[in-house]
């Protein structure tokens, strides 16, 4: 899809079709006023008989309206005017761009960015304008042959706009719409076909895209000789060898990177303490948090973005086999700790420890793992926000801000020295599951005890990363919008 701005009235824009917002209680949006007022009342009577309400989300496509040069007319629903939130906005977009896609317009002109939307800019509205429009035409037909691809009907959308910084808003949040459409696809496909071997293949090829992304693979043996003994155990079950993938992305010179860690289980059946087999499909999805980053240094790169980041993505599947971790196991991880494997279904910061010790080696200025890690975080919050912990409250001030900015949002919970005590064991320096308590907090104390010598965050995106059953079944693409968004706020910061 192409995106681009214009200052032209909709009573005179050349497009095959014109999109206006209309309100609660028949209120008109200026461009709405402007079109009544070319079709003699028109679109006030449309509303007067009852056709469209204006509810977030109602929608109502006309031809051949008096005083328009485009052949078409699409009312959009937005709410109470002046009142309309971030949530109707986006489902008024979603809307839209779904009534666009079957309508047989090639191109379209929105004039829904001129509506007010609570403490929000215009360049906000247009750049969550792409990313919500390429988000519902996102499909997935990559193991569908049988599905005959169609082609997407609307190819183009023009914002009404007389600000120049329009069209970097739309540029950004096309790139990191790609970059969620990237995520959404390594996490929608198989296990049998996304395996650690194509997640790495994936990293070279972004390698081979962006001049300004390097890739590097540790194999079994490279992570054997670094001690990674945590990470390998994991990968000892499966027949599919494990990957320590490293995508350095440089922007700026030798300015300390940020360093982004994704959990990269590419299937994960639970190893011995197997899972219910109930929705145990859907554990495809356990290696979002790679997924997430990958679709991050994929849009920092196609933005050119004036920052290092190095994305760390310790890969593997969690089966059970003869040779597969045991409960009771002790393993040592690369900085030396001995684990007492206690729950082998608790395999991600079994991986993720040794990713975090292997990150020292770049002196990160910033480290922040992105993890689908527990079940328990969905209990806390829903699917609605992310859960995120941190050894530094200004990392964890600056991530709630970003996620407020994006509108992809997270949660702050404790990482208290009280919870602390719940992984001691009588075997090992730590157990790697903390009992039925605080089940998301204990586990971001076990990564904590790794990440001592930087500063660091923790995203638990196991209610965010997916959705789960049913027809909206797949992938989210979160949280490439709230990385993609700190990122730009430390740029910004710096300036």
């Amino acid at each position: 899809m192409q995106y681009f701005a214009t200052s032209t009235l909709p009573s005179s824009q050349q497009t095959d079709c014109v999109t206006v917002a209309v309100f609660e209680q028949g209120e008109l949006s200026p461009s709405a006023a402007l079109v009544n007022e070319q079709s003699n009342g028109y679109v006030s009577k449309i509303i007067d008989r009852g056709d469209i309400s204006g509810s977030a989300g109602e929608t109502l496509l006309l031809q051949d309206v008096t005083g328009l040069e485009s052949p078409r007319l699409l009312l959009v629903g937005c709410g109470k005017k002046d009142e309309t939130t971030e949530n109707q906005f986006n489902t008024a977009i979603g809307a839209m761009v779904k009534v666009l896609d079957s309508s047989g317009a090639d191109d379209a002109t929105s004039y829904l960015s001129e509506i007010k939307v609570k403490s929000r800019t215009n360049e906000w509205k247009v750049r969550q304008t792409v990313i919500t429009a390429e988000s519902n035409l996102y499909k997935y037909n990559q193991t569908k042959p049988s599905v005959k691809a169609t082609i997407q009907p609307i190819n183009k959308i023009t914002f009404f706009s007389a600000d120049s910084s329009i069209q970097s808003a739309s540029d950004s949040g096309l790139a990191i719409a790609n970059g969620m459409s990237l995520a959404r696809e390594l996490g929608d496909l198989p296990g049998n076909v996304c395996t650690p071997t194509y997640l790495a293949d994936q990293a070279v090829e972004l390698g081979k895209r962006y001049n300004s992304v390097t890739t590097t693979i540790l194999e079994e043996s490279d992570m054997a000789e670094l001690g990674m003994h945590s990470l390998l155990s994991v990968s000892r079950g499966s027949r599919e060898p494990a990957k320590l993938i490293t995508m350095n992305y440089q922007g700026a010179g030798d300015d300390r990177p940020v360093v982004l860690v994704g959990k990269g289980l590419t299937f994960d059946a639970g190893g011995i303490s197997l899972k219910p087999s109930q929705g145990m499909d859907e554990m495809k999805y356990d290696m979002c948090g790679s997924a997430g980053v990958f679709g991050t240094i994929s849009a920092i790169a196609e933005l050119n973005l004036p920052i290092n980041v190095i994305g760390v993505v310790p890969s593997s599947e969690n089966m059970p086999d003869g040779d597969a971790n045991k409960p009771g196991d002790i393993v040592t991880s690369m900085a030396g700790k001995t684990i007492e494997i206690l729950n082998t279904d608790a395999e991600g910061r079994l991986i993720l420890c040794d990713a975090l010790t292997y990150s020292e080696r770049f002196n990160p200025e910033i480290v922040i793992d992105i993890a689908t890690l527990t079940g328990a975080i969905i209990v806390a919050l829903g699917r609605q926000a992310t859960g995120v912990f941190a050894n530094d409250q200004s990392l964890a001030d600056d991530l709630l801000k970003a996620g407020n900015d994006s509108h992809d949002r997270v949660w702050q919970l404790p990482l208290w020295d009280e919870y602390q005590p719940q992984l001691d064991s009588n075997f090992a320096d730590i157990a790697n599951i903390g009992g039925k308590e605080a089940g998301s907090v204990t586990a971001a104390c076990f990564l904590s005890r790794f990440t001592e010598k930087f500063t660091w965050a923790h995203l638990d995106i196991a209610g965010t990363a997916w959705n789960s059953g049913g027809k909206a079944k797949g992938a989210t693409g979160r949280p490439v919008p709230l990385l993609v968004q700190y990122l730009l706020n430390r740029i910004e910061d710096k300036k």
